[in-house]
């Protein structure tokens, strides 16, 4: 669970974890998936992952905590 101090930042920096999972996941589909479908929505799901957690780190600066 999302536990501490900052309810606000332990949730970004938690769902900042599960969107790396996410392009973790997505690359290993890319290096080692066969179906052809499911291989090329992998690197969509890497550009979409990416783009939230470049936004989640936008918010962690806009309160003045350090980005990940």
């Amino acid at each position: 669970t999302a536990q501490g101090a900052n309810a606000d930042e332990t949730w970004i920096r938690k769902m900042i974890e599960h969107h790396r999972g996410a392009i973790e996941m997505s690359n290993i589909q890319i290096a080692r998936g066969a179906n052809a479908q499911v291989k090329a929505e992998a690197p969509k799901t890497i550009a979409s992952q990416q783009r939230e957690i470049n936004l989640l780190n936008a918010m962690l600066r806009r309160m003045g905590k350090r980005a990940q």
